[in-house]
């Protein structure tokens, strides 16, 4: 037989492994600041570019996308090389991919603080960071494709399976939801409007929970799960239903975000009904990883690497059961906007996320240094301390979680609010929000134990850059399934670019049938008649509202339920939304919903509000905004900003930009500052807070007393 000898390439492995843990350590200390600052406002030292609003975006995207993105990958290039027996398909490719992943990172890192976001949840970077992520995401598919065809075996291994449907679902879903009009280096305006805008949104960021911290992760599983326990995957039929079933139901549960909106009632339906089909896939992933381990768990007992691998599958599971349960209507109406979700998201993140991704490092490192663990003792502090973080992390979140969401609902026995002050919501809840901050402290301890023990293992090993082995060439590999017959599976995998072929399919039925009719059927966002565009200076100002992260604990989203129209007033129509680009309904309130803000209170107040927070609302959590009342609008970006919206399909006039729209700027913002001084405020009117008070006063106004009608925008 005709065997080659070939060498896998060790270095890339290894600059992701490192990159893994720095970016985890940076990504959980600025979730650990915005944390403490959920109880201690005053933690960002009234620093404007350390507010909550702008680091937490900072901190999702550090943890998902550095964290275990390079996580992902460390694994990804590990585990290609030896089940396809093949070096990776281009070098160049390789180190492109990390640098430019790198880059990607250091420039989120940068821009984020600085305020330049597009506000939509995990996806906040602007547009030529968007571009940048494709290409490189692109030269990543390239060479993870191009390994699988000059792969040595015939057949590819589940692992390989879940690795094809990330990369290009996750080219689909990136591409789709980043499509904006710039209106500058810095600045853009999201293609799609309101409704259209949130059903995009979240049908992409479900999924890129979905196709980026489960997808490649299962396929870690299964190649790192039973190499480490030494024992083969417990069912290769339960692999294929795995996957098929969850790569074609995942793409369908993304309207599950937007139960109780003004998203139309069918949309919503089909995200609940998939979201409850994807607990069978979902666990049958984790009993076929779990069940993998029978007969060794006095091996678990001893290994931490297991360890991890245990509580990641486990926590995968209860994850996959929570989301369909959260998913259901009637649960839903309970959970949404509380503090409830955070710890679901948080339990994945935690547990299946980080827990094996701290699993794979510990297998890596002492094989990349030929050597043994330095110490397993640590690994095994590491698992426990880490477990004791999780336990102290989510439990008191979900006591949170529900105990707003009882109260926001609870009436007396008179029939009115017996919490009408959202403020008394959040006094309950600030012991709670203390105790996470211990739970992360604790996981980024366990965290700063494993970095320490990963780097007194190199200290004590000899790198290997490169891993010399032999293997027949592809031609020569004789492979056949039970009785020397092949199975249409197995057929199927010995040809990955109809395999390919067939994935793509499976997860682009589910967004066609969801996206589509929403832009072909217009009865789905009918106008009204009312609602006009925002005026300069209320443009200006809510792109300040998005600048400051202020929709990371406002909603603008009332649910059509008694105890929120009592609270805020009339529930949200799909046609309030037709000229918001982006959509800014929320995920969590940690203060009250803003969609009927407008002439609820004074101009003066809105000031003195961001002033001090306090000041208004005793008790209130929300940071000061002093930088607000001395920073200048950007007049100068104006045009431009016009410009995009009118090119999006906001119906300026032509040329409206170039010299009425600044007229019409300078009379309303002269009205609040002579507002302003009805109560005893002196303002500029060329300041931020001009615009952010003349934005909130303009919420909610258009609707009063309008009819609905059905013609289309």
């Amino acid at each position: 037989m005709n065997v080659e000898t070939f060498k896998y390439d060790n270095r890339i492995v290894r600059a992701f492994a490192i990159a893994t843990v720095v970016w985890g350590i940076v990504g959980m200390l600025v979730g650990l600041l915005a944390a403490v600052q959920l109880f201690f406002p005053d933690a960002n030292l009234n620093l404007q570019f350390i507010t909550f609003g702008r680091i937490r975006p900072l901190h999702t995207n550090a943890v998902i996308f550095a964290f275990v993105g390079n996580g992902m990958f460390m694994g990804i290039y590990y585990s290609l090389q030896r089940l396809c027996k093949a070096r990776m398909f281009s070098d160049f490719i390789s180190w492109f991919h990390f640098w430019g992943w790198q880059s990607i990172i250091v420039s989120a890192a940068l821009t984020l603080p600085l305020g330049f976001t597009t506000s939509k949840e995990y996806a906040e970077l602007e547009w030529p960071i968007k571009i940048a992520i494709a290409v490189v995401w692109v030269a990543f598919t390239v060479n993870l494709i191009g390994t699988i065809l000059k792969r040595r075996e015939k057949h590819m291994y589940v692992a390989i399976w879940f690795y094809l449907a990330t990369a290009l679902t996750v080219a689909v879903l990136h591409v789709t939801n980043s499509m904006t009009m710039p209106a500058g280096w810095f600045k853009s305006y999201s293609m799609y409007a309101g409704v259209q805008d949130a059903l995009v949104q979240w049908w992409y960021g479900h999924n890129a929970v979905a196709f980026f911290l489960t997808t490649p992760y299962l396929g870690l599983m299964y190649y790192f799960l039973p190499k480490a326990a030494n024992r083969p995957v417990f069912s290769y039929r339960l692999s294929i239903i795995h996957f098929w079933g969850l790569i074609f139901l995942y793409i369908w549960a993304g309207p599950h975000h937007l139960l109780y909106t003004a998203l139309p009632d069918w949309a919503q339906s089909l995200g609940m009904v998939f979201s409850l089909m994807l607990i069978a896939p979902s666990w049958g992933g984790m009993l076929n990883g779990l069940l993998t381990l029978r007969g060794v768990w006095d091996k678990v007992r001893q290994d931490p690497v297991l360890k991890f691998m245990v509580v990641a599958v486990t926590a995968y599971g209860m994850a996959t059961l929570e989301g369909p349960v959260m998913a259901i209507k009637t649960v839903n109406s309970l959970s949404h906007y509380t503090d409830w979700t955070i710890a679901h998201a948080h339990s994945g993140a935690l547990g299946w996320n980080g827990f094996l991704t701290f699993s794979m490092l510990y297998f890596l490192y002492p094989r990349l240094y030929k050597t043994q663990l330095w110490s397993t003792k640590l690994a095994n502090y590491h698992f426990w301390i880490g477990l004791l973080g999780i336990m102290f992390y989510i439990i008191p979140i979900y006591v949170a979680g529900i105990t707003e969401g009882l109260m926001w609902k609870q009436f007396n026995k008179d029939g009115f609010l017996q919490y009408p002050n959202f403020l008394e919501t959040i006094v309950q809840i600030v012991p709670m929000l203390r105790l996470r901050a211990i739970g992360g402290t604790l996981y980024l301890v366990g965290v700063f134990m494993m970095a320490y023990n990963l780097y007194r293992t190199a200290k004590a090993g000899e790198f290997e850059p490169d891993t010399e082995v032999q293997a027949a060439p592809l031609e020569k590999t004789v492979s056949s399934g039970a009785h020397g017959k092949l199975s249409w599976h197995r057929m199927l995998e010995g040809k990955p670019m109809i395999f390919t072929v067939l994935a793509v399919v499976a997860i682009l039925i589910g967004g066609i049938v969801e996206i589509i009719p929403m832009y072909l059927v217009k009865e789905n966002v009918p106008t009204i008649a009312s609602v006009h565009p925002y005026t300069p200076l209320e443009v200006l100002g809510r792109d300040v509202y998005i600048r400051e992260g202020c929709l990371g604990c406002h909603s603008q989203m009332i649910r059509p339920f008694r105890s929120e129209t009592e609270r805020y007033g009339e529930y949200s129509k799909a046609g309030e939304f037709v000229y918001d680009h982006p959509f800014l309904w929320g995920s969590e309130r940690k203060g009250p919903d803003l969609a009927r803000e407008g002439g609820r209170y004074p101009d003066a107040w809105h000031y003195n509000h961001m002033d001090d927070p306090r000041s208004t609302s005793p008790g209130s959590i929300m940071p000061r905004y002093p930088w607000l009342l001395t920073q200048k609008m950007e007049m100068d970006s104006l045009p431009w900003r016009l410009s995009a919206l009118r090119r999006i399909g906001v119906p300026y006039p032509a040329g409206y930009e170039n010299g009425p729209a600044q007229k019409d700027l300078q009379a309303q913002a002269e009205k609040i500052v002579a507002n302003l001084k009805l109560g005893s405020v002196n303002a500029e009117p060329d300041k931020d807070i001009v615009a952010l008070i003349a934005y909130l006063q303009r919420l909610g106004t258009d609707i009063k007393n309008a009819p609905v009608t059905t013609a289309a925008k």
